[in-house]
């Protein structure tokens, strides 16, 4: 499989986040990739997308990036946002949210980063340096034991 690479600059609009959806799933199509490896990477990505909308610079409408690499049998997503970043605690960062381990399986808020980690091979969060804002990066194995990107038509 070849590589591809693709970022974007969006709106803090709830808007936003299917366009991007839309867009890495279209990306996993024409790469071939396993449409329920797609499915995965894409809700993953709508919870990041999700996160920076709300949890953005409350004071400018500003904007956020994302960025996707498909590279080989890898894909590794970025979204980054200009908000306060994440906060520090015992079990890692989050956003001032509850803690993942005490976020009950029904709640309508505070899944997103635990739903993120649980759909992804690795994740990372982060706080940008000098600038602020939280960046969420993410990745996933697209071929584990060699099998899920489709076969040649």
């Amino acid at each position: 499989m070849s590589s591809l690479w693709w970022s974007l600059r969006l709106r803090r609009e709830a808007s936003s986040v299917p366009l991007a959806r839309k867009l890495l799933l279209e990306s996993m199509e024409s790469a071939r990739v396993d449409p329920e490896i797609a499915y995965e990477l894409s809700l993953a990505l709508s919870e990041a997308c999700a996160n920076a909308v709300e949890h953005g610079e409350t004071d400018d409408p500003g904007a956020y990036r994302v960025s996707a690499y498909l590279d080989g049998d890898r894909c590794r997503i970025e979204v980054a946002d200009s908000g306060p970043g994440f906060v520090r605690g015992a079990r890692g960062c989050s956003r001032a949210e509850p803690s993942r381990a005490q976020v009950a399986w029904d709640a309508e808020h505070g899944r997103g980063l635990f739903l993120i980690e649980s759909l992804a091979d690795h994740v990372r969060f982060r706080n940008r340096p000098g600038s602020g804002g939280a960046v969420v990066s993410f990745d996933k194995v697209l071929r584990p034991g060699g099998g899920t990107l489709l076969p040649a038509s």
